[in-house]
């Protein structure tokens, strides 16, 4: 399982491995091995390459300048552009000049403050005299034209190297950065990525926030980012994981065994571990029945896409109750279909309620919230939901919106929650104290009780399709009645859903029906057979 870990988190394990190790051997760890990345994607060929630091202050530029040195002694050519000259990292930079790197000072603020200065100096030395006061304007004028060219000069010479460089490192902000990038460090960047040099990020893409996924303003988009000790959530989370690009994780020596994790991502192993797997006493009614209540006269099709996920869920029957049974029957004969309500069906492990009802199901999800097992709504059963009915259940409850569901359960602005996906399911799973997925370009699992939230790491943009969600929601209820916990059968059914989708699409579009049919293929690819 990939874990990711709050600054808080990582600050402390920081702290407790510089108390055991020589000073600097944390950041000299952290130097090799991105100066080891870099070498990677340089293709080894380090010789003659042409490298930019973008450096800022404290131990984040330490660490790239650092690994710039690293990078001059194999030959590369290595200029570094200091964004905040007087608080660069000093030892960092005195290693870059020993390997033969150059420095240069970005556009920053101290010109401006040269030209302050000079025309503090004029206006003190004139005195009472009109002459002198004229001549002070004049040199002051003067101060003001020579700090504009000395900003001018500065922003010449930053962006003459990185036109020509090979490679750039974002060294900006360190993991503390919030809200975006400042607005010195805006036009290097545009130019970094302009230049069609690869962009890698040293422990996080500037700009963005590492604990939350957010993105306050303009910040850097990289083509690969090499984190150091451990995952932060704001890598894993989109808004903010889509300027990450390609990750790689180097070990420094952090120890943060037994530390609860802030943000999990399962792997093909997870998922192994949790897939229900029938033994040879099972028959259908051991292996967990789920029963789905989706679609309508209008939405047929929703209760079709409903049932396919769910039979190929792990369940060994599904019980339909709806308007869409003549729909489901025609293509799905092995369906329990049921005329009447959800009670008249017959004995079911979890239900599944919500897609493409109409506006008469409000008392079937009341029926469907009464019962005892483990129910999941989605789509339009979310609309009635009242949250004081949900916590009081007895079983677990999943629920799986999108951005604009989740909005109006939260009462707030859809962007709202796309610009901040992880308070906003975890904010959603205590208010109802159900488990939410909530889905959107990482599908994010939040638990009630406030531990880790989990990001599912498959799926692909094609699966923005009507009724993908059906599927889903067939997928997971049908592992709830199989006997997963709401927490991983909501995680192990985007799992399965975003591999189907991408053994699906493979670059090209697809449907819903597509993606249900791939969730055998993708069930065996996790299982190895």
């Amino acid at each position: 399982m990939r874990t990711a870990y709050s600054v808080e988190t990582v600050r402390a394990a920081e702290r407790e491995a510089m108390a055991r190790l020589p000073e600097g051997a944390l950041m000299q760890r952290a130097a090799a091995g991105l100066a080891a990345a870099c070498a990677d994607l340089l293709g080894r060929r380090v010789y003659g390459s042409r490298v930019v630091l973008l450096v800022g202050s404290g131990d984040n530029g330490g660490d790239t300048l650092y690994a710039g040195a690293r990078l001059a002694r194999r030959g590369a050519g290595v200029v570094a552009v200091l964004l905040a000259p007087e608080r660069t990292h000093a030892g960092g930079l005195a290693a870059l000049r020993k390997a033969g790197g150059r420095v240069l000072e970005g556009p920053h603020g101290d010109a401006g403050a040269v030209a302050s200065s000079g025309a503090s100096s004029a206006s003190g030395a004139s005195g009472t005299s009109s002459a002198s006061g004229v001549s002070g304007a004049a040199t002051a004028a003067g101060a003001v034209q020579d700090a504009d060219a000395v900003v001018a000069a500065r922003a010449a010479g930053a962006y003459a190297v990185i036109a020509r460089a090979d490679l750039v490192l974002d060294g900006i902000v360190g993991i503390g950065g919030r809200g975006g990038l400042r607005p010195e460090a805006v036009p290097l960047v545009r130019a970094a990525r302009a230049s069609g040099a690869a962009v890698v990020a040293v422990d996080l893409p500037s700009g963005v926030d590492a604990d939350t996924g957010e993105v306050g303003g303009e910040c850097v988009r990289a083509d690969a980012t090499v984190t150091f000790g451990a995952y932060k959530p704001g890598l894993l989370i989109d808004p903010a994981g889509e300027y990450a690009g390609a990750l790689r994780l180097v070990d420094i020596g952090l120890e943060t065994a037994g530390v609860p994790a802030d943000v999990e991502a399962l792997q093909h192993a997870d998922v192994a571990g949790l897939l229900p797997v029938p033994g040879g006493e099972s028959d259908k009614y051991r292996r967990g029945v789920v029963g789905v209540v989706a679609g309508s006269a209008r939405y047929p099709g929703a209760a079709v896409l409903a049932v396919a996920g769910a039979l190929r869920g792990g369940a060994g029957a599904v019980r339909y109750v709806g308007q869409g049974g003549d729909a489901v029957l025609a293509r799905f004969p092995e369906t329990l279909v049921s005329t009447g309500t959800p009670g008249e069906a017959g004995r079911v492990q979890a239900w599944v309620i919500g897609p493409g009802l109409d506006d008469g199901a409000k008392g079937a999800l009341e029926e469907v919230l009464a019962s005892d097992v483990p129910v999941l709504v989605d789509a339009d059963g979310l609309r009635e939901l009242d949250p004081q009915t949900v916590r009081g259940r007895s079983a677990a409850t999943v629920l799986t919106p999108h951005a604009g569901e989740a909005a109006r359960l939260l009462g707030v602005e859809r962007g709202v929650v796309e610009a901040r996906r992880l308070d906003s399911a975890r904010r959603l799973a205590v208010l109802y104290g159900a488990t939410v997925l909530l889905k959107g370009s990482t599908t994010l699992v939040a638990p009630p009780d406030g531990g880790p939230v989990r990001v599912n790491p498959t799926g692909t943009a094609w699966l923005a399709t009507a009724g993908s969600g059906d599927v889903l929601s067939g997928v997971t209820g049908s592992l709830l009645a199989a006997g997963l916990s709401g927490m991983d059968a909501a995680s192990v059914g985007a799992y399965l859903h975003g591999l189907a989708a991408r053994g699906a699409a493979k670059g090209a579009p697809i449907s819903a029906g597509e993606v249900a049919e791939g969730i055998g293929e993708a069930w065996r690819g996790v299982r190895g057979l």
